[in-house]
């Protein structure tokens, strides 16, 4: 079996209720063993910030489905649970995003692994490094909980930096 790591996010309706089904829906799924699920985070929208606050968290799976079929299980649920497409970055009952998928760097249509933004997302790497802080990110090759400090770091710095006037 392998290990993989689910994004786990909801900002419409029952928030916590909607990623409880979900993972029930993923533990049903053949070949799927729940592994340790994170607390949920609220956090604050990115890119799109007119909607509700998400709840967030990561679960770990351990899994006999490759990743694509692992893709596809995860959007089947989505869609089960009333997802419908919408605007990037928008409101949504459930959103399930496969971030890791063992050790496996991927790149083709439709999957790419590990998630393409996963070094940038606070709301992925704070539960990230509480359930698997020692796990090695394929690319950077570092470990979650030290992208999860860096990331902390990165967003103090930031605050801190003065507007340039004109």
């Amino acid at each position: 079996m392998r290990t993989a790591y689910i994004g786990l996010g909801a900002n419409l309706g029952d928030r916590r209720g909607n990623i409880r089904r979900a993972l029930r829906l993923l533990a049903a799924t053949p070949g799927v063993r729940i592994g340790r699920v994170s607390r949920l985070y609220n956090t604050k929208p990115e890119g799109y910030a007119a909607q509700p606050d998400f709840l967030n968290g990561v679960a770990a799976v351990h899994t006999k489905l490759g990743s694509r079929g692992l893709l596809r299980r995860l959007k089947e649920i989505e869609r089960e649970l009333g997802r419908s497409k919408g605007r990037r970055n928008g409101p949504r009952l459930i959103d399930l995003d496969l971030l890791l998928y063992s050790r496996t760097e991927l790149r083709c249509r439709g999957l790419i692994i590990p998630h393409p933004r996963l070094q940038q997302r606070g709301f992925v790497l704070r539960p990230m490094a509480e359930i698997a802080a020692g796990v090695i990110h394929p690319v950077s090759r570092k470990r979650m909980g030290t992208l999860w400090r860096e990331h902390q770091r990165w967003k103090r710095e930031s605050v801190k930096c003065p507007t340039p006037k004109v």
